[in-house]
């Protein structure tokens, strides 16, 4: 059995025993000397995980490099600092979910990612400072506005196209008959008829003002 088999055989030793919480337990095996990494919430666990760990065939020595975390105890590890600020980031409201990396390296936290407002990178700052344990942050979020590209399309599409404030109307031709025939035409803009009339208005006033035929007179009789 190599040294890569008897991990895996440890590792499994350790997963299926419910004598503790192998989640947080690191196995590291040289020369067929295993070390035991991570925490555990009691010496009881600890000694537990060891016993696992012997009773496993090829194993020549054991290292145990297990930390007992009392629950009551304060949560200042880089372990425990990491899922804390990734958790008060997690719950802030303010912060886009996904956005923002947590990274712990004793005590130092370094924050990554992508937000929109420059209120946010403050923000998530501000979050893990506040947090005990924290030595110091270093903020490499970037500020980057997104803007919707198809709004602004659409804003400059509209600004090109004419507007009419009271709709497309169409041209009005009269002739001396009095009948009036309506064409398409282009939009008709507010005074387009005289400083005060509308379209509706400007037909009208066609109709009223429209040339009359001459009268004949005939001589009396």
């Amino acid at each position: 059995m190599n040294d890569l088999q008897l991990k895996h055989a440890v590792s499994d030793a350790l997963e299926f025993d419910l004598a503790f919480d192998a989640s947080h337990i690191g196995v590291f095996v040289s020369d067929r000397v295993v070390t035991l990494s991570g925490w555990v919430d009691d010496f009881a666990q600890k000694h537990a995980a060891a016993e696992a760990v012997r009773r496993v065939r090829g194993v020549h020595a054991l290292a145990m490099e297990l930390e007992v975390r009392y629950p009551s105890d304060k949560k200042f590890s880089d372990d425990e600092i990491a899922a804390r600020a990734a958790k008060i980031i997690e719950w802030d409201l303010r912060l886009p979910q996904g956005t923002v990396a947590v990274t712990v390296d004793n005590g130092m936290v370094e924050l990554q990612g992508e937000v929109g407002w420059v209120f946010m990178r403050r923000e998530a700052e501000a979050d893990v400072r506040k947090l005990g344990g924290v030595l110091g942050v270093r903020n490499h979020i970037v500020v980057r506005p997104h803007v919707e590209r198809t709004g602004v399309q659409g804003d400059m599409a509209a600004a090109r196209t004419p507007q009419a404030p009271y709709g497309s109307h169409c041209a009005v031709h009269l002739d001396l008959s009095g009948a009036h025939a309506a064409q398409p035409c282009s939009s008709v803009q507010r005074g387009s008829f005289g400083p005060d009339l509308d379209a509706g208005e400007g037909i009208e006033a066609g109709r009223m003002h429209r040339p009359q035929p001459p009268q004949q007179f005939l001589p009396p009789v």
